[in-house]
């Protein structure tokens, strides 16, 4: 085999391949972390809910996790990933967009998840400033705030009835969904105000939202508006290499992030959207530990070999 040939390719480099490339390179694995840097996170301006780090700017914690992983040893590529390829020795070919190509033993994807937001005026602009989505990590810095919750889909009502544990002003826009008897009654018993019709789009003043525009012409002032966006996990190149999907078109593994294809793990929202930054950091060690413990058989049959044969 090469001497150039990584250990591990980590395809992307946030909290879950980070984290698992610092815990592969304390291993004294030889591996190399590739990311384009497009972080989901990028729009907020603080991290919460990190025990030690709660409050940090979501680019700092990468940045020093970035300085750990090279102090021990760890190559961070500047690049996106195309595809990955089976290969023979090593066990993998992995293509960036720009023609290079890193062979690995192993691959370990921790490639996030893009949200789809509603297509309502102002949304995008405002995301993940005063348009939030989760309210462990946003909830305690807009408490006791008029809140609103803009629905959508069943799951919103939900969503609306977490809201309401950190404001007693919470109004839940059913947008285009269709409320059952049930729901509304759940709503009305938490004390959260209903406002039926289609929402037109969100009232920014001053670079700060200040309400609700329905399609009507009402507005309801808000000072922050949570929403729950349809989270789509980036899992293009696992589904490339065949790893097989459930009902609901997620990748299968198993707790340490092990795939159905030999040799490939995953890590973070890649395989579970509802990961916070502490989750997706925690599942990239479990993956690491156990994509090391494979290489680590793998090592021990090829000395076997030579042993028997010398």
């Amino acid at each position: 085999m090469d001497d150039n040939v990584n250990d591990v390719v980590v395809v992307g480099g946030g909290a879950a391949g980070l984290s698992a490339a610092l815990v592969l390179a304390r291993a004294r694995r030889r591996v190399a972390v590739v990311d384009a840097g497009e972080p989901r996170n990028a729009p907020a301006a603080h991290m919460q809910g990190f025990l030690s780090r709660d409050g940090m700017a979501p680019g700092d914690l990468l940045a020093a996790g970035r300085e750990e992983v090279t102090r021990y040893g760890g190559h961070l590529v500047a690049g996106r990933v195309t595809g990955i390829d089976p290969d023979t020795d090593p066990a993998f070919r992995v293509r960036l967009a720009d023609g290079r190509t890193l062979g690995s033993r192993r691959v370990l994807v921790a490639t996030g998840l893009r949200d789809e937001l509603p297509d309502v005026a102002g949304v995008r602009e405002r995301w993940g400033r005063d348009l939030l989505h989760c309210p462990y990590c946003h909830g305690y810095e807009v408490r006791d705030q008029q809140l609103g919750v803009l629905g959508g889909d069943p799951d919103s009502v939900e969503h609306a009835l977490l809201v309401r544990q950190w404001s007693s002003d919470v109004v839940y826009f059913p947008h285009t969904l269709e409320l059952t008897a049930d729901q509304r009654e759940q709503l009305v018993a938490r004390a959260i105000g209903v406002v039926d019709g289609t929402v037109r789009r969100l009232v920014v003043h001053d670079d700060r939202l200040e309400g609700v525009e329905l399609d009507d012409g009402r507005i309801v002032r808000r000072a922050a508006v949570f929403v729950r966006p349809r989270m789509v996990p980036n899992a293009d190149l696992l589904v490339g290499l065949g790893c097989a999907t459930d009902d609901h078109g997620r990748v299968v593994a198993d707790a340490s992030g092990r795939t159905t294809v030999p040799g490939v793990w995953l890590a973070g929202n890649a395989g579970n959207p509802r990961a916070q930054v502490i989750t997706a950091a925690g599942e990239g060690s479990t993956a690491a530990i156990s994509v090391n413990a494979d290489l680590v058989e793998e090592d021990v049959l090829a000395a076997l070999r030579d042993f028997r044969t010398s």
